[in-house]
């Protein structure tokens, strides 16, 4: 991101989140691009989000984004990592967003669904890459009708588009990321926006 419009789209914003960002770099944790966060926060407020469903929540960074530009948005988030979710909870207590964010130990493909709300205006796939299809078919129906799903990560480094040379175990991963973005390109009653933005945005709403 050009530093100079960094500048400019930090604005507004009021905490001051480089010590989580440090942390990641320093010890290679994934987190959301600066570039997909923007639009996830642009969503977010132009859509008037109340409730939101991340599924993966790694130290905790994008719930505490989020929580940060709406005071009134509530977050349920999955993690299933026992490092990553003391991690997140120490994080959100620091940024004093408990009341807002919902951190839940658990493995997102199992977790009861029963724990969780039913009208999330926003669902958010940023966990095991590889699965993605299979959080996009156990949660879409905790969408509201006029919600939005984001998967992050679509293009993996951009080599989903470039395939050559790669690893067994990478190449499988990367064509199960792949079938992923066909199947939301050819999904009944969905419409889907992919972007290039940041490691690729996937943006699928209900026709």
């Amino acid at each position: 991101m050009n530093k100079y419009l960094e500048n400019l789209n930090n604005q507004k914003i009021t905490i001051d989140s480089t010590p989580l960002l440090e942390y990641a770099k320093a010890y290679n944790i994934p987190i959301v691009k600066y570039e997909s966060l923007q639009i996830i926060l642009s969503f977010i407020l132009a859509k008037k989000v109340e409730k939101v469903l991340e599924i993966g929540t790694a130290i905790g960074y994008s719930a505490i984004q989020m929580a940060s530009i709406k005071k009134d948005l509530k977050i349920d988030t999955i993690e299933k990592d026992l490092t990553m979710y003391n991690l997140a909870i120490k994080n959100i207590q620091t940024y004093q967003l408990e009341s807002q964010i919902k951190v839940w130990l658990a493995d997102a493909r199992e977790i009861d669904l029963a724990v969780l709300q039913k009208d999330y205006d926003l669902i958010f796939i940023d966990a095991a890459k590889a699965q993605s299809q299979k959080f996009f078919e156990r949660f879409k129906d905790l969408l509201k009708p006029n919600g939005i799903i984001i998967t992050d990560n679509i293009l993996f480094h951009g080599l989903v588009e470039n395939q050559e040379g790669l690893t067994k175990n990478v190449k499988k991963m990367v064509e199960k990321i792949d079938a992923y973005n066909k199947y939301l390109a050819t999904l009944p009653d969905y419409r889907t926006i992919f972007l290039t933005t940041g490691d690729g945005l996937a943006i699928t709403m209900r026709n």
